[in-house]
């Protein structure tokens, strides 16, 4: 079993604790170094090359959006590192910045889901090996709000569309996504193409374009090469 090193980044000191407690439960995670500020993070990154980092979003010096800086830049200077951002909030364009540079190795994890070790190692692994991991709870905030709106194509989605659509936003694929819906794949491979036609999308063999695509769209932002 592979092992995946660890920089772990949080200013509060019991919930970094906490976190190290957790992932020192998961024997294939192995942290390197905890740090409490994006200064102290990027050194830690620039000594150990860890696989993935778990960030807070917020730390010091200005307490904004340090997390977000940090693996925006770490995407032009370890291009393989895996990011997982933890947050208190559920804005949609905290998410959106963080994919704007490509979601490969990029993840968004709310912090009242951090003691649910499951779904913690899961976004860790999954960034680890490329891919992206949204919290499906950020996902449900963004199909509800385009819902509501009366000119969003999303209204001409059926009950099944839609579901399909909140699971491939968190970047599972057809076949996982068939798996928690308990339908088969080439059912889900169907209904995503009827997503993206109506929606307007151009489906892509890369999952993680059609996240971010996806993402864009709720959001009510245009997508790359889309005006405004």
């Amino acid at each position: 079993m592979s092992v995946l090193r660890l920089v772990v980044a949080e200013d509060n000191l019991l919930v970094r604790e906490g976190i190290l407690r957790l992932l020192a439960e998961i024997e294939e995670f192995k942290v390197c170094a905890a740090c409490s500020s994006y200064d102290e993070l990027v050194e830690a990154v620039e000594a150990h090359a860890p696989d993935v980092v778990l960030t807070d979003i917020r730390m010091p010096p200005t307490h904004r959006d340090e997390g977000i800086r940090a693996a925006r830049r770490f995407r032009g200077s370890h291009p393989e590192l895996g990011v997982v951002v933890l947050s208190q909030f559920l804005d949609p364009a905290y998410v959106l910045t963080l994919l704007e540079d490509g979601t490969k190795g990029r993840g968004y994890l709310l912090k009242d889901r951090v003691d649910e070790v499951d779904r913690l190692a899961h976004a860790i692994r999954t960034v680890g090996t490329g891919g992206s991991y949204i919290d499906d709870e950020v996902v449900d905030v963004l199909v509800r709000s385009r819902t509501r709106t009366v000119d969003s194509p999303l209204t001409g989605l059926t009950a099944r569309e839609l579901e399909v659509l909140s699971e491939m936003a968190t970047g599972a694929t057809n076949s996982a996504i068939a798996d928690a819906l308990g339908v088969s794949e080439h059912s889900v491979e169907k209904h995503a193409s009827a997503i993206f036609m109506k929606l307007g999308l151009t489906e892509d063999v890369e999952i993680n374009r059609r996240v971010t695509a996806v993402l864009l769209f709720l959001s009510g932002r245009p997508a790359s090469g889309e005006t405004a």
